[in-house]
């Protein structure tokens, strides 16, 4: 089981103080927060990618590639790439390139974003998501996978004799996980290929993630991948800690009432209620995550948001702290107790290329490197 933090990247005001960051200063912040996930014994940390304000992270790669440097263990991941917006082959490039700064520690979520007016700034009509999702995944997987490629189809140039470069690392491309909270496409897409499906279910209640998880699973069982409870599923959450649970209400109640995806919506005791949003003690955070494997089945990522709505870059190392020191130690074991044998681990360079090279031996090709 990993775990880990994703930032949507957004800059606003804090609620409290009336100070808005600059872009600079949000941009080192979430370097900062990259730094300290690893200090603190999480697994991940993934980016969002926005193309408007009042958002920074308009180049991920930019950044984790900055992070790779920094950093020995953590994976670097994105919450999303914009499939839909962005060319399929500078996908190939630059991720194939961040593979070989980082030393394999890099997969990326797929997703088409939440922001309607991206599409005509990069030339696209956001009518055709789905289509553009799909068709571009499908040029993007065989680019990892072939190193020439003949191609053609609706929304791009068509390709001959095209090779992305670099090739991935060890021939192993970065593994991909389907970012949807809504879309029942985006869920087969996953399962068809047989990558990982996640659900950032900060929003939605659980009988609503319940069923696009349920149907990536049961659609994951019938392309061959392996039984519906191997599917490799991932969810995003989002909490605020302190260690008394009155504190930690008092304290965020201010943020939540003024940040624009809360503000003027339902009281922060209805969202905390019908919502994973969590706003209490260390223990309320760990007796919530555990009920989403009641929900859910067993998985293999979960990414807490932490850094939005304005709050502090210094509250949001303290979060991490209490994250990494009382509630992840905590999570990995109970999550660990029970958990089947046949569920696989959340996939990672090593054990891509292991099981490559395990399937070569297998078929006879074990001189291949």
């Amino acid at each position: 089981m990993q775990f880990g933090i994703f930032s949507v990247s957004d800059v606003t005001t804090d609620p409290t103080t009336g100070r808005t960051p600059t872009e600079a200063e949000r941009v080192k912040a979430m370097v900062a927060i990259a730094l300290k996930a690893e200090e603190v014994g999480l697994d991940v940390f993934a980016t969002g990618e926005h193309h408007n304000p009042p958002f920074v992270a308009s180049s991920p790669t930019t950044m984790l590639g900055y992070i790779a440097a920094r950093t020995e263990k953590l994976i670097l991941s994105t919450s999303t790439t914009l499939i839909t917006t962005n060319d399929p082959v500078k996908i190939a490039e630059d991720f194939a390139m961040l593979q070989h700064l980082a030393d394999g520690r890099v997969d990326l979520m797929m997703g088409r974003g939440n922001t309607g007016p991206v599409y005509p700034w990069f030339g696209q009509d956001i009518r055709q998501g789905i289509p553009l999702a799909l068709e571009n995944y499908n040029l993007l997987h065989r680019l990892w996978r072939e190193d020439v490629v003949d191609w053609e189809g609706k929304f791009r140039t068509p390709l001959q004799g095209f090779t992305s470069t670099p090739r991935p690392l060890d021939d192993v491309p970065p593994f991909v996980w389907h970012g949807s909270i809504r879309s029942p496409e985006i869920a087969e897409q996953a399962a068809y290929y047989g990558d990982g499906f996640f659900h950032n279910n900060i929003f939605w209640p659980a009988t609503h993630t319940k069923k696009l998880i349920s149907l990536y699973r049961r659609r994951f069982e019938h392309y061959g991948h392996g039984r519906a409870e191997e599917a490799i599923v991932g969810l995003g959450g989002q909490v605020f800690m302190r260690r008394n649970s009155q504190d930690a209400v008092r304290e965020f109640r201010p943020y939540f009432d003024n940040a624009p995806v809360y503000g003027g919506g339902p009281s922060l005791e209805e969202f905390t209620r019908e919502t994973p949003l969590t706003v209490g003690s260390p223990q309320e955070v760990i007796d919530r995550t555990l009920t989403f494997r009641d929900s859910f089945g067993h998985y293999q990522r979960q990414l807490f948001l932490m850094d939005h709505a304005g709050l502090p870059l210094k509250t949001v190392l303290e979060q991490l702290d209490l994250l990494g020191e009382e509630v992840v130690p905590v999570l990995r074991k109970e999550f660990a107790a029970g958990r089947p044998a046949h569920v696989p681990d959340a996939p990672t360079h090593a054990s891509l290329l292991a099981a490559r090279r395990d399937a070569r031996a297998a078929s006879g090709q074990d001189g291949r490197q």
